[in-house]
C-alpha cells in the first residue's frame, strides 16, 4: 500500500505561493524545491503539496489548468488538533492574502472552516472529536 501522498497543485506566482504556506506555519523540503516547483510538507514523512508553476505543471498533463479562481478541481482537506487550531489556520490565511471561501459549519462531532489560497485552490481545515460522531 502507498505510504505518501503528493498532491499536484498548479501555481501561477511559486515565490507568493511559498510566502503564503511559510505564513501559515508549513515548511518547504529543499530537497524537491526550485524556481520551477516547491515541495510543500503538510505531514512530515506522509503528506505533501507540490506547487507547481504552470509550466511545470502542463509536463504532467495533457489536458487544460482549471482555473482554480474561476472552477473547483480539488478540495484539499487537512485537520487540525481543535477548533481554535481551525480559526486560527484560517486567519493567516487571510492574513496572507488567501480569502475565505465558505463560512465556519459546526456538525457538533466536527468543526471545519474554510480558505482558498492565492491561486484559488480550496483548502478546508477540520477539526474532529470522533467521540461525538453520531451512531
Amino acid at each position: 500500500m502507498p505510504t505518501k501522498i503528493f498532491v499536484n497543485l498548479p501555481v501561477k506566482d511559486l515565490k507568493r505561493s511559498i510566502d503564503f504556506f511559510t505564513h501559515l506555519g508549513f515548511s518547504f523540503n529543499p530537497r524537491f524545491t526550485d524556481d520551477k516547483a516547491a515541495c510543500l510538507v503538510i505531514n512530515e514523512g506522509s503528506i505533501y503539496a507540490m506547487l507547481l508553476t504552470e509550466p511545470m505543471f502542463k509536463n504532467f498533463t495533457k489536458k487544460e489548468i482549471a482555473d482554480a479562481s474561476k472552477t473547483t478541481e480539488v478540495l484539499i482537506a487537512i485537520d487540525a488538533d481543535s477548533r481554535e487550531q481551525v480559526d486560527e489556520l484560517v486567519k493567516k490565511a487571510v492574513e496572507a492574502c488567501g480569502s475565505i471561501y465558505a463560512k465556519p459549519a459546526d456538525h457538533g462531532w466536527m468543526y471545519q472552516h474554510s480558505f482558498a489560497d492565492p491561486d484559488g485552490h480550496q483548502w478546508e481545515v477540520l477539526y474532529m472529536d470522533e467521540s461525538k460522531l453520531p451512531g
